[in-house]
């Protein structure tokens, strides 16, 4: 059985009711109208949201790819999260060879990574490279202090503003910013504090 690491969820062993599990599914969920074609799923720990994408988008999805940089974890997601359209493959997400190891894709999810990564930079390059023209991103990350700056979460290598989280996607030629406040995405309304910062990208 795979050891709890860090901030990768297991659904099997967390309560239905538990916050983070239900935040984690629900950004699956309402990626859900954007997936089709060949996915890419960046960071998929134990597969959970690869397997149910497979399952939900079924008819608009040709094949998904799930990169983890944890073996065991992709060891995990092969054994409980196996999908005849699903590939689950070791990868760095910052490593500059990634888009040559594995191609174009016509959408890719990236949900509570880049806040994990210095060089948020690179990330977004490899990203912007895979993703073919017209394809979608969806991206989520939690807010903070700034880049840089210190943060309460010991896996967070910093967590964005609101404002540095809308300069990343600033080469897009669509971009639309949501805000989750536990299951539920919205924009965003005046006196209301929000944690987490969702974008739909299209290139």
């Amino acid at each position: 059985m795979i050891q709890w690491t860090g901030e990768r969820i297991i659904p099997k062993l967390l309560k239905p009711t538990n916050g983070m599990l239900l935040e984690h599914i629900a950004r699956y969920y309402f990626a859900t109208p954007y997936i089709q074609g060949r996915v890419l799923d960046i960071a998929c720990g134990t597969g959970y949201g690869c397997h149910m994408v497979a399952k939900e988008r079924k008819r608009e999805v040709t094949e998904i790819i799930g990169v983890d940089n944890d073996r065991d974890t992709l060891a995990y997601a092969n054994v409980e999260y196996n999908h005849q359209k699903v590939t689950y493959v070791q990868g760095n997400a910052v490593d500059p060879e990634l888009p040559t190891q594995l191609g174009m894709f016509d959408t890719i999810l990236s949900f509570e990574t880049i806040e994990h990564v210095e060089d948020d930079q690179q990330f977004m390059d490899n990203l912007y490279d895979m993703l073919k023209p017209g394809g979608t991103l969806v991206l989520s990350s939690p807010f903070g202090r700034g880049r840089g700056m210190p943060t309460s979460e010991p896996f967070h290598v910093h967590q964005l503003t609101p404002d540095e989280f809308a300069q990343l996607f600033e080469r897009f030629a669509q971009v639309d910013i949501y805000y989750q406040r536990g299951v539920t995405f919205e924009k965003p309304r005046d006196g209301v504090r929000y944690f987490i910062g969702v974008a739909v990208c299209v290139k």
